[in-house]
């Protein structure tokens, strides 16, 4: 039913439903202390894959049996998380760029978790997969699209799952407004916008004396991320990195499960942002000012999807800027953006055409996970995000069920990536956006958000 009938007044006195809307309760929820363990293993132990493994120690079931990275230091940090909060040590592999291979055959583990460069992340999970374990895989999960081919066929050869790490679908104010489409409160979705918008000028450029301010080296003589991330930007000119923005408004319009991606178009700005920077920070005749990056600072792709909606996603890393994912859920009721915090919802809202806070309307539609586990999630990174990624990985692998990101939107999401480079490589053509699901998205179900 549509809320056009309602009233502002009866909408914010009425209170929430007894539980977040859309929301189904297991049966066994209430049932006692599960204490099956869950045997993980880690490739990557980088600032990203430590922040994993530190928040792993909040779940007593898990056991950390063995670690994999080609830095000493990385994994002497590592071990160093284990050893405070007074887990065992893990067994370590990084004699090569390849020891991951052997980690993987161990008998010892269930998943791994993956937080590594890009380019590694498919041969990762491929070897995770075929070796019978759960891959929890980092994003973006695939830079090339034969690499999401690769995933979806290894799965269905080997039965393997894998989930795609992708914390904001688990921002807190993203599944209260998913639970806001469940419960059609914005009407029929017919637009999103979203996108990743983040100034990373600072890491990608740094030398690790200077992570946030003057450094401009990248490559052997940068510093985390810069070692390999920048030079995305100077071979790659596309959205490098859709998931974040992509995944939380494709589990809105039910991507996979009813719906589908059908082709995209892409435009890129011209890329001088980061030549600004070098010249800026190290000086116009610093050896990197002369590097050339194919990279333009705002790339935007424009998706159509079987249902009839579209969806705008935006690209810029390089342009000096606030954090934004760029959020916008329109419906032919109303909708609601993230920037500025806002909603408008007709014959709700209090004045017509005038935006009003989205505070009330967070607290009413605040999701089931959200209300009985927040304090669960204090300090897990990224305002709490970061546990409940981990939680569903977990619980995926201990009852052995499908993740609620599954390998399908790790490919179908992923792939928007190479394929919006295609599109820009062609002078904005549009490009067809394959069926990862060969059809089972017409009778596939939406899984996510709806247990705690």
């Amino acid at each position: 039913m549509k809320n056009n009938t309602l009233q502002r007044r009866d909408f914010i006195q009425k209170g929430g439903l007894a539980l977040a809307a859309g929301l189904v309760l297991p049966k066994d929820v209430f049932a006692k202390k599960d204490d099956r363990k869950v045997r993980l293993g880690f490739i990557g132990t980088g600032l990203r894959g430590r922040n994993h493994l530190a928040n792993a120690m909040a779940f007593p079931e898990v056991e950390v049996t063995c670690i994999c990275d080609i830095d000493p230091n990385a994994i002497a940090k590592a071990q160093k998380i284990l050893k405070d909060k007074g887990r065992k040590e893990a067994a370590t592999y990084g004699k090569n760029e390849k020891d991951f291979e052997n980690m993987v055959k161990r008998d010892d583990i269930d998943g791994v978790i993956i937080a590594t460069p890009w380019e590694w992340h498919v041969p990762m999970a491929l070897a995770t997969m075929n070796a019978g374990k759960y891959a929890g895989l980092e994003v973006s999960a695939t830079v090339k699209l034969q690499e999401s081919w690769d995933l979806v066929n290894t799965f269905e050869k080997t039965g393997s799952h894998c989930m795609l790490l992708e914390n904001v679908c688990y921002r807190r104010d993203v599944m209260a407004v998913l639970n806001m489409v469940r419960e059609n409160l914005f009407g029929e979705i017919t637009h999103l916008e979203c996108g990743y918008e983040h100034d990373l000028r600072h890491v990608k450029f740094n030398d690790g004396k200077q992570a946030y301010g003057g450094g401009v080296e990248f490559g052997e003589k940068g510093f985390s991320e810069a070692k390999w991330r920048t030079q995305h930007s100077v071979d790659r000119n596309g959205d490098l990195y859709p998931t974040h923005g992509l995944g939380p408004v494709a589990e809105m319009i039910n991507i996979n499960r009813g719906n589908q991606f059908l082709y995209l178009t892409s435009m890129a700005s011209k890329g001088v942002a980061l030549h600004k920077y070098i010249v800026d920070k190290g000086g116009a005749n610093h050896p990197n000012a002369k590097v050339k990056f194919k990279l333009g600072d705002v790339v935007q792709t424009m998706i159509k999807c079987a249902n009839g909606e579209t969806i705008l996603i935006t690209h810029d890393t390089n342009s000096p800027r606030p954090y934004s994912l760029g959020f916008r859920v329109q419906g032919d009721s109303g909708l609601w953006m993230d920037d500025g915090n806002q909603i408008y919802v007709e014959n709700v809202s209090a004045k017509a055409d005038v935006w009003e806070s989205d505070e009330a309307y967070m607290k009413k539609y605040d999701h089931g996970i959200w209300k009985r586990f927040e304090s669960e999630a204090v300090g897990a990174g990224h305002g709490g995000m970061d546990y409940f990624v981990l939680r569903d990985f977990i619980n995926s692998v201990k009852n052995k069920t499908t993740p609620p990101i599954d390998v399908y939107d790790a490919a179908a999401w992923s792939a928007i990536s190479p394929l919006s480079e295609m599109s820009i490589a062609k002078g904005s053509a549009p490009v067809q956006i394959p069926d990862f699901t060969r059809g089972k998205w017409k009778t596939n179900k939406p899984i996510f958000g709806f247990e705690v």
